[in-house]
């Protein structure tokens, strides 16, 4: 007996006839691993309800995946180009789209989705247009759009809340997390829940119940057609009130959806799903959902050039650390938690019980926390081996140096282990701001030396700045970008000159403060302008929490290089502080005074130090706007930025603005300090710099003239 032939087929979706006049429609994107709901696949499911809707035979449809996922979401590569239209023309084309799933949704015989795998954002709401769900254990759900800045709008926040409930829909969509089998079910977004082997034989069986009227799938289809009944505002509001308690006006795409939300559950399908359409146009163009699309992508395109830089090298099976304390003892724990064993060297004991008793820390927090078994724990610990000597040091593959940002301290280190390595074994320095090329020059073995540059807390941070000296081979490159993504970092590889990239770009941000400060300016009042403008904290409480002998020895360092632009003011604030011994937090007082007690130390005003700050500011007493302040505070910040670009610090955009998202916490919500240039516009960057008599790169002066922007529009 032949098999029928297909009522619909395409590369994305095919419908196929089963038996007692079932229909399968499968999604089955050809030539990918996965499923994804870009313009062509959402056209060709229109399609596919078409040829179902025309065949009078049809009794019920099961909706399935052939990939081990159901839908990953929407192809946020389509997002630039669409999102350069009005809000009316954006909102227009999702009206239109949302057509398709309402015919899918009108059908007159009932559908059953069969979700394995991933079905998060426009997969999860193709799956709630459907009259049932049956999900698998091992499979997740969610509408994670939010942290692109943006909420459902292919009907999931009309969907959710009349499916599931108004409570429930505000939470996915506000929170964006994925939520597994069980929750989903005891949410009410799944019907039920199946073991993957069971997944298409449930699912068949309930779309068997749903045709011979065992389930009222109609009434299950009208409830999402009309007003939610009873209709709650509280739910709303409640939500609404906890938002502007977490001050989100930078990224306001929650608060926008559960104002949509609020009056749209109060409306037919047909109106609501028209209020989701324009509060989504309206969304699309914000800087914050511009923003984190791009950076989605630039993500994508970070991993990428990581695996380019890693060809070629090794992934170390055996490593060493060479220097304890906090940081030492922080790679050492997160190589250790890895797998890979780990020989910590340090010449003092206290050191190395430091080093150790941080390893001991973390693990505790992850062992408390659910995340490790107490046997894996003790197997981590028991991969780290403290030593005073060099035992063992032959069959190191890799060795991290983290020792005192002194340059005789760390040429007497480093000459000493390549004596104890054998040759090819890379050897990394942790350097934050000395030259590579300067530590390598007296070395034997120079071609071995890279930069492993980790930002503190090691554990937590996940940026690895991986420097390329002059004389750095490009297997040792390679091997210590392997190292950093095996550690699960993400590594990007940067020239090597003073600050490299991240602490580079920081320090004339930093010099900012300072004049600022010396001009008259109250530093807790810049904390707060940057703060309000979405950094997670100022940065005179930033130099408090880095500590503040070192950010200023680091700013000493690195503006050292660059002296025709960042001169650190006479009156400096900072190394008046270190001078008072006021180090910031670990001193009990830096900016701001410090309680330690109860856990994480509590700030408050420091008379003290605005005592100390008064006599550096020498009776200047100019006044500035919040707007001021930030202006003087990011456009540095923006030209060295260029600088990196001009001079090929680093080799893109994407990687630039991903390493200062990652490293130092620049605000989400701009992207990076490329994307932010570019949402300013390089001539209006270009216009501002000029008033403010700060110097401009050639790079910036050619791109305004020429209308170019850092990233191009797909």
């Amino acid at each position: 007996m032949g098999t029928a032939a297909p009522l619909f087929a395409a590369d994305c979706v095919r419908v196929t006839p089963l038996e007692g006049g079932l229909v399968e429609l499968c999604f089955d994107r050809a030539g990918e691993a996965i499923n994804k709901l870009d313009d062509k696949a959402v056209a060709q499911f229109g399609q596919a309800v078409q040829a179902i809707a025309a065949d009078g035979n049809v009794r019920g449809v099961l909706v399935t995946s052939a990939k081990d996922v159901f839908i990953v979401g929407a192809d946020i590569t389509e997002f630039g180009r669409k999102f350069q239209q009005a809000a009316q023309e954006v909102a227009r084309g999702v009206l239109q789209s949302n057509q398709i799933f309402v015919a899918f949704e009108d059908l007159d015989v009932p559908t059953v989705v069969a979700i394995n795998g991933f079905a998060l954002g426009g997969g999860l709401e193709l799956a709630l247009s459907a009259s049932q769900r049956v999900m698998s254990e091992v499979a997740q759900v969610g509408v994670p759009e939010v942290k692109l800045g943006l909420f459902p709008g292919f009907g999931g926040t009309v969907r959710l809340a009349r499916v599931a409930s108004p409570k429930v829909a505000v939470d996915w969509v506000v929170s964006g997390k994925p939520a597994k089998a069980a929750d989903a079910q005891r949410a009410g977004v799944v019907d039920a829940v199946a073991a993957p082997e069971k997944l298409r034989e449930e699912a068949l069986a309930l779309l068997w119940r749903c045709v011979e009227g065992q389930v009222d799938w109609r009434a299950a289809q009208e409830r999402k057609r009309t007003a939610v009944s009873p209709f709650d505002a509280k739910v709303f509001d409640d939500m609404l009130a906890q938002l502007a308690r977490q001050a989100s006006k930078h990224q306001p795409a929650a608060e926008i959806a559960v104002r949509m939300m609020r009056e749209a559950a109060q409306c037919d399908r047909t109106r609501a799903l028209e209020l989701e359409a324009a509060a989504f146009g309206a969304v699309t163009q914000t800087q914050a959902a511009r923003s984190m699309v791009q950076t989605f992508l630039n993500e994508q395109t970070v991993k990428k050039f990581a695996r380019r830089h890693a060809e070629g090298g090794r992934k170390p099976a055996q490593t060493a650390v060479i220097g304890a304390g906090i940081m030492g003892g922080g790679i050492a724990y997160t190589t250790a938690l890895r797998g890979t064993p780990v020989r910590m060297k340090d010449i003092a004991q206290g050191a190395l019980d430091l080093g150790m008793g941080e390893a001991r820390r973390q693990l505790a927090k992850q062992v408390e926390s659910g995340r490790l078994a107490q046997e894996k724990a003790d197997k981590v610990l028991a991969a780290i081996t403290p030593q005073t000597d060099d035992s063992g040091f032959g069959e190191v593959e890799l060795a991290v140096e983290a020792v005192v940002e002194n340059l005789g301290v760390k040429h007497e280190v480093m000459a000493a282990l390549q004596q104890a390595l054998r040759p090819g074994t890379v050897l990394a320095s942790n350097t934050s701001s000395l030259r590579i090329d300067d530590i390598a020059a007296p070395l034997p073995r120079p071609e071995d030396v890279a930069g492993l540059h980790f930002f503190n807390p090691v554990p937590v941070m996940p940026l690895v700045e991986v420097v390329r000296g002059s004389r750095s081979s490009a297997e040792a490159v390679a091997t210590a970008t392997a190292y950093a993504s095996g550690l699960g970092k993400t590594p990007i590889v940067v020239k090597d000159c003073p600050g490299f990239l991240v602490n580079r770009i920081l320090t004339p941000y930093i010099i900012a403060f300072c004049d600022l400060v010396a001009e008259g300016a109250d530093y807790e009042q810049v904390d707060r302008a940057m703060e309000a403008f979405g950094w997670p904290m100022g940065p005179a409480y930033l130099e408090d929490v880095v500590g503040m002998d070192t950010g200023s020895h680091v700013i000493d360092v690195i503006s050292a290089g660059y002296p025709g632009r960042m001169r650190p003011p006479e009156r400096n604030a900072i190394r008046a502080l270190v001078a008072a011994k006021r180090l910031g937090q670990k001193s009990g007082g830096g900016f701001y005074d410090y309680d330690a007690a109860g856990g994480k130390p509590k700030r408050s005003s420091s008379p003290a130090a605005r005592e100390l700050i008064a006599q550096v500011q020498g009776g200047a007493s100019a006044k500035f706007t919040d707007g001021q302040i930030v202006e003087r505070m990011m456009l540095p910040m923006l030209l060295e930025a260029v600088r990196c670009i001009e001079e090929s610090v680093v080799g893109s955009a994407a990687e630039l603005d991903m390493a200062m998202l990652l490293g130092v916490g620049f605000p989400q919500y701009l992207g990076g300090p490329l994307q932010y240039a570019d949402w300013l516009g390089l001539d209006k960057v270009l216009a501002r710099c000029e008033a403010l008599g700060l110097q401009s790169p050639p790079l910036l002066r050619e791109m305004a003239a020429r209308g170019r922007r850092f990233y191009r529009v797909s």
